[in-house]
């Protein structure tokens, strides 16, 4: 096969993040779990190409995304616009502790429409690593589903790896059993794991030693089981052989710690680091991700 240009995409949906300051004013910026993946990764990558899919607008605030995927050097040529349609819209709020509370405004998003037709096959090209979680899954129309799954799956024959995170919000879905059935029906195509087990939990009422247990089933080229501040498991190595993982010294925002995590581990499994230091690299990400407000820790400061 051709080698790839990308060496990462990022399939999913990018939003307005509108934020109240300390002093009772508004900020607004942009996140989305698998965009803040692609800002993290691309950052960490500045020698290699990271891009990312969607479907934005024609609107201001589609525009002011489009600008900071281009300063954040992310490949902006499978972002595509749609005619009428506005990016969508989330206001956040968060409490002493860090943890958060959300407020849509995105049952109209222009990313709703990604891969909407047959005609829309040609958004998702060849990549060394394609990435998407089941928020992707769940914005996306049942037949739009089935797409990305035949395409990733005709991908993944060409040569790609196919990460997946199980990014569950159940208010996404239409029902429960939708998201299991499409959720597992990732996991089987998928060649990285990259789940938090609180996640897989939820989603199929299990105990942690019973999500654990189903991933081992499955041989995986890479998996990392997020445990927050307890750091990843991977059933892949041994107790002895998993690194030591420190909590943060400070969680202002748990925004993005999933996929801070994602970002790191995907960056150093792409420079060809050990499973280990893929761990590390992931978790030392995210215990920096959860010490800032908003998703994406400010440039200046990274």
């Amino acid at each position: 096969m051709h080698e790839p240009i990308l060496d990462l995409l990022c399939i999913g949906e990018a939003m307005a993040e509108i934020r109240r300051t300390p002093t009772g004013q508004f900020d607004v910026s942009f996140a989305g779990d698998c965009f803040n993946t692609a800002v993290y990764a691309s950052r960490l990558l500045p020698e290699k190409q990271v891009g990312f899919c969607s479907v934005i607008g024609p609107d201001p605030l589609s525009e002011g995304l489009m600008m900071l995927a281009r300063e954040e050097n992310i490949n902006t040529d499978h972002l595509q616009r749609h005619d009428s349609r506005n990016i969508g819209v989330y206001a956040v709020a968060t409490d002493e502790r860090g943890e958060r509370s959300f407020h849509y405004w995105r049952n109209q998003s222009a990313a709703r429409t990604l891969l909407a037709s047959d005609h829309h096959a040609d958004q998702i090209p060849q990549a060394k690593i394609i990435y998407f979680s089941a928020i992707s899954l769940a914005i996306m129309e049942s037949q739009a589903r089935g797409r990305l799954f035949d395409i990733v799956a005709d991908l993944q024959q060409k040569g790609c790896l196919i990460a997946f995170d199980s990014n569950f919000r159940p208010q996404l879905w239409e029902d429960l059993a939708t998201a299991q059935k499409t959720i597992s029906q990732a996991w089987k195509i998928a060649d990285i794991a990259l789940p938090s087990i609180d996640d897989e939990m939820a989603l199929f009422n299990e105990t942690d030693t019973q999500v654990i247990a189903r991933f081992t089933e499955k041989k995986w080229h890479r998996i990392a089981i997020k445990q927050g501040e307890n750091g990843p498991l991977s059933p892949d190595l041994l107790n002895t052989d998993h690194p030591h993982f420190l909590p943060a010294e400070t969680v202002i925002d748990t925004t993005a710690a999933g996929d801070s995590f994602n970002a790191g581990f995907l960056a150093a499994l792409l420079q060809g680091q050990s499973y280990a230091d893929c761990l590390t690299a992931g978790h030392a990400l995210a215990r920096r991700a959860v010490g800032v407000r908003g998703a994406l820790i400010p440039k200046s400061h990274f």
